[in-house]
C-alpha cells in the first residue's frame, strides 16, 4: 500500500472528493490499482493506493498533484512551496501559510508583517487581507527564507511569479471575487442561475476548491457575492473592489 498527501485540500462542501475522482480515473484508470481519498490533518488529501500498480499510480499522483514536504526536516532555505493561507487575521504580525508540515508537529509559515509592509506598503495586515481579498485556503506559492529548526519556524516570502500575480489582480482594474469551499462547476453554475453569467470576464481555477471570478468593468464584486452566496453555502469569499 502506498500514501501520497496532495497539495490539495478538500473542506467547505466537500465537493473537491467527487472532483478528484473524475481527475483520477482517466489518470490511473488502466493500472492494476485500487484507490481511496480522505482528509488528514488540516483538510489535506490523501491517497491511499494498492495493488500490482501501487508503486507507478503513486508517482503518477505525484507528478499530477504535487505532494507535500510533511518533514520540517525537509524544509530547506530558498525552496519554493504551494501552500494556502490558513487563520488570517488572528495574528496582527502576518499571515500564516500551510505548506504541508505535519512532523514532528504541524507547523505553518510565516509570511511576517515587516516583509509585507516592505511589498505591499503601510497597512494593518487585516486591511492588507481585506482589500486584497485574500481568503483562508487561498493557494499562494512561497519561497522560504529562514528555517529556526531548534525554535521551529519557518518564514516565508512570496515567490517571484506570485507577487507579480497579486500584483497583476490588484491593479487591472477589475472587480475579482475569490472563492474558496466548492469547485469551479458550482461557482459557475450559480452565476447562471443568479443571471450573472453576462457579468464574468473570465474564470480561474486557483485550486481544486478555489476559484478566481474576474468580473466585466462596471460589475461591482458585492453585488455578485450577495446574490450568488446564498446558492454556495460551503463557500467563503473575498473580493478585489475598485468600482
Amino acid at each position: 500500500m502506498k500514501e501520497v498527501i496532495i497539495l490539495e485540500k478538500v473542506y467547505g462542501d466537500r465537493s473537491g472528493f467527487f472532483k478528484l475522482e473524475r481527475k483520477l480515473k482517466p489518470l490511473l484508470g488502466e493500472l492494476e490499482v485500487e484507490w481511496k481519498l480522505s482528509a488528514v490533518k488540516k483538510n489535506w488529501v490523501k491517497v491511499t493506493l494498492s495493488g500490482e500498480d501501487e508503486e507507478i499510480s503513486a508517482n503518477l499522483v505525484r507528478e499530477e498533484f504535487g505532494e507535500v514536504p510533511y518533514r520540517l526536516s525537509e524544509v530547506k532555505e530558498g525552496d519554493v512551496y504551494r501552500g494556502r493561507f490558513i487563520d488570517l487575521g488572528k495574528v496582527g504580525y502576518g499571515a500564516y501559510v500551510d505548506i504541508g508540515i505535519f512532523s514532528p508537529r504541524p507547523k505553518d509559515a510565516l509570511l511576517p508583517l515587516y516583509y509585507l509592509k516592505d511589498v505591499f506598503g503601510e497597512m494593518p495586515v487585516r486591511e492588507m487581507i481585506r482589500r486584497f481579498g485574500w481568503v483562508d485556503n487561498l493557494p499562494v506559492e512561497v519561497k522560504v527564507t529562514s528555517v529556526e529548526f531548534g525554535a521551529r519556524e519557518v518564514e516565508v516570502s512570496f515567490s517571484e511569479p506570485q507577487l507579480k500575480r497579486i500584483r497583476g489582480w490588484l491593479e487591472d482594474g477589475y472587480d475579482k471575487l475569490f472563492v474558496a469551499g466548492t469547485v469551479s462547476e458550482n461557482v459557475e453554475r450559480a452565476l447562471i442561475e443568479t443571471g450573472h453569467g453576462r457579468d464574468v470576464k473570465r474564470i480561474e481555477e486557483l485550486g481544486l476548491m478555489e476559484t478566481l471570478v474576474i468580473l466585466k468593468k462596471g460589475t461591482q464584486a458585492p453585488g455578485i457575492i450577495k446574490e450568488i452566496g446564498p446558492l454556495l453555502k460551503g463557500a467563503v469569499m473575498g473580493a478585489i473592489k475598485f468600482q
